[in-house]
């Protein structure tokens, strides 16, 4: 009888461990949104990383947070540094890693607390007229073995998905208020 308990309580403990074996690792979200101005307009705004201070649901999570930066903006290399007591926002980096100039940038996300990871995230923007601009924003993250478990308990696809709208509606009311 203590032998059977023993393996059950073994299989229990291991269960988790081998079902993440099964998980997808990555996960990625993409978001879009029409801007009723050129694409010239809206590539030339969002390609500045600070610009996201006025648009991104995460930039604005904590008023007080430290910020730093290296590099010239809108260029490829310029990184963008946050630090944060709260635990939502944390410490990391934004680095602008590739420039399609007109169409896409691309980033490179460096999480260091309360957890580390590296991430990407892009954003693009197509012309659909001469006046009207479709805004895709992208993001793509990673758990390692075992975390991965936590795709299939937290919904992360939805909770990005959620921030990212959201930015891309403030994108859109900046961006349509400009002279």
């Amino acid at each position: 009888m203590f032998k059977k308990f023993l393996l059950l309580i073994l299989v229990i403990i291991a269960l988790p461990f081998i079902v993440a074996l099964f998980v997808d690792k990555s996960y990625s979200v993409t978001t879009e949104v029409i801007i009723d101005k050129p694409v010239a307009e809206v590539f030339d705004y969002v390609r500045y990383l600070k610009n996201q201070d006025n648009y991104s649901v995460w930039a604005q999570m904590d008023p007080d947070m430290q910020k730093s930066y290296r590099g010239i903006d809108g260029m490829t290399g310029f990184t963008a540094s946050w630090s944060s007591g709260k635990e939502e926002v944390g410490v990391g980096e934004q680095e602008i890693v590739r420039i399609d100039e007109g169409k896409r940038i691309d980033y490179e996300l460096r999480f260091y607390k309360p957890f580390e990871s590296t991430d990407f995230a892009y954003i693009e923007t197509e012309a659909i007229s001469a006046r009207q601009t479709r805004v895709t924003w992208g993001f793509g993250g990673h758990l390692d073995y075992p975390m991965n478990l936590m795709i299939l308990f937290i919904d992360f696809e939805g909770m990005i998905a959620k921030d990212l709208n959201q930015g891309l509606v403030q994108l859109k009311a900046v961006v349509e208020a400009q002279k």
